[in-house]
């Protein structure tokens, strides 16, 4: 057989062609412009990021990293994106990527708080995030210094910083029931709010930042005058029955007033910053300065319960003062207790009548003119200026009859001698009539009567049997004798009706309006008088309404979803 394989065709050597050098592939396109579309990302990404914050709040309540926003009036500007604790594990930082149009909120005394449900003083808010959830809240600051951290606030401010208007700060013994959020008013007009409240380093008085807004700002001048219009001002006292508030909202929220004393030129604005005074209530606000006041002692030797600190010193229905304080003494002279009262008089308020207690006036010449005045028989007196609530006040007036007294102008304070009470004269009066009447005899001038007309009957029978046996020539004398006896009788018997019908019942009609008087006194003093059991029906309606309004704001703070989900299930 013949060889196939060496009769066969040989293949062809291949033909090599060498590439090109110097020109890249065009699959490598695809990844370069990958890369370029990646770092253009990149460049926008950082282009359009806002800076990078850290805001530290007390705990972490309500923020989520990744979801919790931050919201400029519901407007998203950033977002949380990591939480962490402080190095000193006091608070949480969170760290926050504002939005780039956002970088304005990176300054000086912006303000971060987070906002969840809450009842406070300026009402109720954040009830939208019991749906959508808690979120980060922001009031720009107007500082120009860069800043990239932050302390959160724990409560939302009062009033937003771009809110026009003016701040002052009032000072106060007592806050009341006046809190962050509460109400100020101006002819009842609400013009804007109490945005904080602290105590001054003494220790003693209170400082309360205010603002009000604008238009209403220019109404402040330095001459304006502000009181506590807080919840209800009920005041038993020497005046009478008092009921005050300003609104109903006040009576849950407080809330501060201010009025401006209209005078014949009209005051600039105050600046911002200015202070002020807070008083106790409208009447004290407005009150006329009355310069320094002129302490004043005075010593009562009776009971001088309904007597408080406060209570007016009355001059003929013109207060001159207060009572400042009250304490008991022991007089080692008399070997007797006495009660002591401090009171504060204000002489400026008669310097329209007298010159030496006018504001020119030293304090030698105003002691000078009080020893004349006492000479002349000044006094002071304690009365009822209440019956229903049995309060007392000082009363100062004249008493020409008083008993004279030495007035030592070096004394300090100086005293002012007194007079019994308005009572207490009425006591001692019925008290010597009814002694007068139990010293007149009565049973002994009727025994003392009885015997005369018995022994007047026995000598008239005698006189009888001696006229028998006289003779004729003395019988006119015996008749005149006879007869002078007899008008003596007529007379007796007389002077015996006059005193029966006339003398004693007058005496005894006398006593008994004396008793009628004095059981009237004491019953309208009882304890189970129908006064004061009205009295005390009164002040426990209002203890209870005071204890239902206590329990309803209670309640809303505990639970403030009532105000949509309503009263929550027991158990």
């Amino acid at each position: 057989m013949p060889d196939e394989t060496a009769s066969a065709p040989r293949p062809s050597e291949p033909h090599i062609v060498q590439p090109r050098r110097g020109r890249p592939s065009l699959v490598w396109g695809i990844p370069l412009v990958a890369a370029v579309i990646g770092l253009a990302l990149v460049l926008n990404d950082l282009w359009q990021r806002g800076p990078t914050i850290t805001v530290s709040f007390a705990s972490a309540e309500g923020i989520d990293a990744g979801t919790t926003k931050v919201k400029y009036r519901d407007v998203d500007i950033g977002s949380v994106t990591g939480i962490a604790l402080a190095e000193d594990r006091t608070r949480v930082v969170a760290t926050i990527d504002l939005a780039k149009e956002a970088e304005s909120f990176a300054v000086d005394g912006t303000q971060f708080w987070v906002v969840r449900p809450r009842f406070a003083g300026s009402g109720i808010s954040g009830i939208g995030t019991l749906l959508s959830g808690s979120y980060i809240a922001v009031d720009p600051g107007q500082g120009d210094e860069r800043v990239t951290s932050f302390v959160g606030e724990e409560d939302p401010p009062v009033v937003a910083s771009d809110v026009p208007g003016r701040r002052f700060v009032l000072h106060t013994d007592d806050l009341g029931s006046l809190d962050v959020g509460s109400p100020v008013y101006h002819h009842g007009i609400q013009v804007g709010q109490v945005e904080r409240f602290s105590l001054q380093p003494d220790g003693h008085r209170l400082s309360l930042g205010i603002f009000v807004k604008s238009p209403y700002d220019r109404f402040v001048t330095a001459r304006s005058r502000f009181w506590h219009a807080s919840g209800v001002d009920l005041r038993m006292d020497a005046s009478g029955v008092t009921l005050q508030t300003q609104s109903i909202a006040t009576i849950l929220l407080g809330g501060v007033a201010f009025e401006t004393p209209a005078t014949g030129n009209q005051a600039d604005p105050a600046d911002d910053g200015r202070h002020f005074l807070l008083a106790a209530d409208r009447a004290e606000a407005l009150k006329v300065p009355d310069g320094a006041p002129q302490t004043l002692v005075m010593h009562f030797r009776q009971s001088i319960r309904g007597l408080s600190e406060g209570a007016p010193v009355d001059f003929r229905g013109v207060e001159i003062g207060q009572v400042r304080s009250m304490d008991v003494r022991y007089d080692t002279m008399r070997r007797e207790f006495t009660t002591q009262v401090l009171v504060d008089v204000y002489p400026e308020r008669l310097g329209g009548t007298i010159e030496t207690f006018s504001r020119a006036a030293t304090p030698q010449e105003r002691l000078a003119e009080l020893a004349d005045l006492i000479d002349r028989g000044l006094r002071a007196q304690l009365r009822s200026g209440n019956l229903l609530t049995g309060q007392l006040y000082v009363a100062v007036d004249f008493f020409p009859k008083a008993e004279p007294v030495r007035f030592d102008p070096d004394s300090e304070p100086p005293e002012l001698p007194t007079v019994p009470g308005d009572l207490q004269e009425l006591q001692q009066q019925v008290q010597t009539i009814v002694q007068n009447l139990s010293q007149v005899p009565f049973d002994t001038l009727a025994e003392d009567l009885h015997r005369v007309m018995i022994g007047t009957e026995s000598a008239l029978q005698r006189l009888d049997t001696l006229a028998e046996t006289v003779n004729n020539e003395a019988l006119p004398d015996v008749r005149a004798v006879l007869t002078g006896l007899d008008s003596t009788l007529a007379r007796l018997d007389t002077l015996a009706q006059t005193v029966n019908s006339g003398v004693l019942p007058e005496l005894t009609q006398a006593g008994r309006e004396l008793s009628r008087t004095l059981r009237s006194i004491e019953d309208s003093l009882a304890g189970d008088a129908p006064l004061q059991q009205e009295a005390r029906h009164a002040l426990r309606a209002v203890s209870e309404a005071a204890r239902s309004i206590k329990a309803l704001t209670d309640s809303l703070e505990r639970n403030p979803e009532a105000l949509l989900t309503g009263r929550p299930a027991d158990g």
